[in-house]
């Protein structure tokens, strides 16, 4: 962008648009908090669609309950899998422990679980997972018909049919602003279940669309090339577009990715408060919108794009041919301490950095800020001035103040 010009506000202020954060425990759930995130949502260690993840113990689902409330945050659980006769054992009492916990709401894609709810009179709101594929009006008012508060579409949508769609409906809606796509219609690909039986939609994806295969020609002789076929869609990033999401009427923003690390919840999380907010108080500008599209294009070793918003993805919303996914080094510490007094930041070291780095640190409690790496000293006082091993304690004089879980990382930008 050449100017620095202000995006001002159109959108409705009687309701600000929620921020919804992945978590894939409880750490990564205080961490999303932390760094802006309205609500998260969550995994039990059954019916849910992240067979891989730690997930969520009813204890654990309590305690996030507990902790979110206390801050006035939000908690949903998915409960979202394609129920088989065997799957249904123990849902009602496991639906009364969640009603118990006092969760926010449940995400769902099988119909038949508002039955229950309503036959056993489980007091729990239903959000619609986007696994039920919801793609029309006409099923946004079935659900609605039965109750259920909100519809979490299908990431297969413009726009223009999500708008149409508010606009009928008058119904909450979601939609994924960040992370991974399907190849299919999200929930409804079978590759994994042919090529491995892991079961996609009960949690076992073993995600085929990212493998890489061979291509043969008709008289099946395969044909050379340097690189292999696959089918996997770039993941989704509408940070660019927060400015219409918000227009049209969306209610919550969506990022995909419980399996991910604290620093990508972190950063992402972080990125999308301080677009949302720069914008609700007329502060956004091109030249930050810049910026700010530079750390989330790092964050990922995926390439990303607006996907379905503004037309149907083509060749350059695909991997086809080989793919960019070269993993970057960027965070390279947690900061677990300051002492005002001595002015020392004490860290935890995630990547390789040394004295004379430009390093940047960010946080939900400081304005981001870049500095030149000074000497380092290990736990005992002596000089290393090099950072090369993971989760070693480590620490260096800083003027500006700065607090526990703040995380430093290469400077972007």
């Amino acid at each position: 962008m050449e100017t620095n010009k202000t995006i001002p506000f159109n959108g409705n202020s009687n309701r600000k648009i929620e921020l919804l954060a992945p978590a894939g425990n409880l750490e990564k759930l205080k961490f999303a908090y932390l760094y802006g995130a309205d609500a998260c949502y969550i995994g039990g260690q059954d019916y849910s669609l992240r067979a891989n993840a730690t997930n969520f113990s009813i204890s654990e689902i309590n305690e996030a309950c507990t902790y979110a409330h206390n801050l006035n945050k939000k908690v949903y659980v998915t409960v979202n899998i394609v129920f088989h006769n065997e799957d249904t054992l123990g849902l009602v009492d496991y639906l009364k422990e969640l009603s118990k916990a006092k969760v926010d709401a449940i995400i769902v894609s099988d119909p038949f679980i508002i039955d229950i709810i309503n036959e056993n009179d489980i007091d729990l709101k239903v959000h619609i997972s986007t696994q039920a594929s919801t793609l029309n009006y006409e099923a946004v008012m079935f659900w609605k018909s039965l109750g259920v508060e909100r519809v979490v579409l299908a990431r297969e949508l413009s726009k223009k049919e999500i708008k149409e769609i508010i606009d009928k409906t008058g119904m909450e809606i979601e939609t994924f602003v960040h992370g991974a796509m399907c190849s299919s219609y999200s929930g409804r690909c079978v590759l994994s279940n042919y090529f491995t039986n892991r079961d996609a939609n009960r949690g076992g994806c073993a995600q085929i669309c990212r493998w890489e295969f061979p291509l043969y020609d008709s008289n099946l002789n395969e044909i050379e090339s340097s690189t292999k076929f696959t089918a996997s869609s770039k993941d989704l990033m509408m940070a660019t577009y927060i400015k219409e999401m918000i227009d049209i009427g969306i209610v919550s923003l969506k990022v995909e990715g419980r399996m991910r690390s604290n620093y990508y919840v972190a950063t992402v999380i972080n990125t999308y408060r301080s677009i949302i907010d720069d914008y609700y108080n007329n502060k956004l500008t091109t030249k930050k919108m810049d910026y700010y599209q530079k750390v989330l294009e790092r964050v990922a070793n995926r390439e990303a794009t607006v996907q379905f918003w503004d037309k149907l993805p083509t060749v350059e919303e695909q991997y086809y041919l080989g793919r960019n996914e070269a993993s970057n080094q960027d965070f390279l510490a947690v900061v677990t301490d300051y002492d005002e007094k001595t002015k020392f930041v004490t860290i935890t070291e995630r990547n390789y950095f040394q004295t004379g780095d430009v390093v940047e640190i960010f946080g939900p409690n400081i304005e981001t800020f870049s500095f030149i790496m000074p000497d380092i000293y290990d736990i005992d006082g002596n000089k290393v001035n090099v950072g090369r091993h993971p989760e070693e304690i480590l620490k260096f004089k800083l003027d500006k103040k700065v607090f526990k879980n703040d995380i430093i990382r290469v400077k972007i930008g």
